[in-house]
């Protein structure tokens, strides 16, 4: 130990720049789990707030099922016949509005009944209570809609009065809110410029929301009914652009799991050929293979371990300087799991050197001196 901490001395230069290596891998690591997590949020965090297990969708939507899909009325009163399940009506649509203070914002709206368990709750002013009322998401409040406001949607000329505000949820990187599903019809099937009333609108929805007991509860009613059901994580897909951003940033960060072994495990590789006189001199004295090994373990933990919480500080520093500027989360139970995985890809590779270490022979030096 004392020698390995000798060594780290002496040679600080070159031990202090592989560990900004390591700390620049790492920082990129936190940062690249940051934006996914981010995205991820920002992506479908309306549909992690649903309190339901399932969502039942029409048979013929294989993808971008929110858009696609289109379930009717009997649907849903099929459903809400089945024993053990609650099951309420969903619809989703991403439109604009205006405010009546001239605030231009991007909305998902999301239909929901009264009173369901899809009413969401709010954290300042009034939950929904009939139709032409708007609950708003806090992304949409800090984009400058106001409770009391009257928000038009573009086109259309649906009024929407601002009732609530809940937490933070957001649809395809755009702010959710949440109003009645006969409100919902009106927004997703009427035509610009058209008056249709609202008996004359179709009654159908993007989906079923389910809250079953358990999976056997749903056993068969596909089949019954006439839809496709899947659970609520499973959904997540029919987000716009969710799985295309999972794959690109999730990616990026196995490809960094694999440069860290590969430059630490290059530099100690180095590192060990230069030493190959000084640890044939200390097998020479008598020291044991297992003491070496134990002294360029100390010194790859002090590497890897010093660069990698200097690169969490790092990533977590841009967390706070990005703020909510940028769709960007860190929690620290993720920072930690991505910091470990980052400590011990670059830990295995040091190890790929430490057969050389334990193979020194003494007689190098012994020869050497003849």
């Amino acid at each position: 130990m004392y020698l390995a901490l000798l060594e780290l001395k002496a040679a600080r230069g070159r031990f202090l720049l592989m560990g900004c290596v390591v700390l620049l891998v790492a920082a990129l690591v936190g940062i690249v789990s940051g934006f996914t997590t981010g995205l991820g949020d920002d992506t479908v965090s309306a549909l992690r707030r649903l309190p339901a297990t399932h969502l039942a969708f029409s048979p013929d939507a294989k993808s971008d099922q929110f858009a696609r899909s289109l379930v009717p009325a009997e649907t849903l009163a099929g459903w809400q016949q089945r024993p053990g399940v609650q099951a309420t009506p969903l619809g989703v649509t991403i439109t604009r509005g205006t405010t009546d203070r001239h605030a231009e914002v991007d909305l998902a709206a999301f239909g929901v009944e009264v009173g369901s368990f899809l009413d969401p709750a709010v954290e300042e002013g009034q939950r929904l209570g009939g139709d032409g009322q708007l609950v708003i998401s806090r992304k949409l409040a800090e984009e400058g809609v106001a409770i009391g406001d009257t928000l038009t949607v573009d086109r259309l000329g649906i009024a929407l009065k601002v009732t609530g505000i809940t937490g933070r949820a957001s649809y395809g990187h755009v702010p959710a809110g949440y109003v009645t599903t006969a409100t919902w019809q009106a927004i997703r099937f009427t035509a610009p410029g058209a008056s249709t009333p609202a008996a004359g609108l179709p009654q159908q929805y993007s989906a079923i929301a389910l809250r079953a007991a358990s999976a056997a509860n749903l056993d068969g009613a596909d089949g019954e009914l006439g839809t496709r059901t899947v659970a609520v994580t499973d959904a997540y897909a029919a987000a716009p652009g969710y799985t295309g951003e999972r794959v690109t940033m999730t990616s990026i960060q196995f490809f960094l799991y694999l440069i860290a072994p590969l430059v630490v495990g290059a530099f100690f590789g180095v590192w060990t050929v230069q030493r190959q006189p000084e640890l044939a001199l200390l097998r020479a004295m008598g020291a044991s293979r297992r003491r070496l090994l134990g002294h360029t373990l100390v010194q790859a933990a002090a590497v890897v371990l010093g660069g990698t919480l200097a690169g969490a500080a790092l990533a977590s520093a841009v967390g706070l300087l990005v703020g909510t500027e940028v769709p960007f989360s860190l929690p620290g139970l993720a920072l930690t799991a991505t910091m470990a995985t980052v400590a011990l890809a670059a830990l295995a590779g040091a190890a790929l050197t430490l057969r050389r270490v334990a193979t020194a022979d003494p007689m190098t030096m012994l020869g050497a001196g003849r």
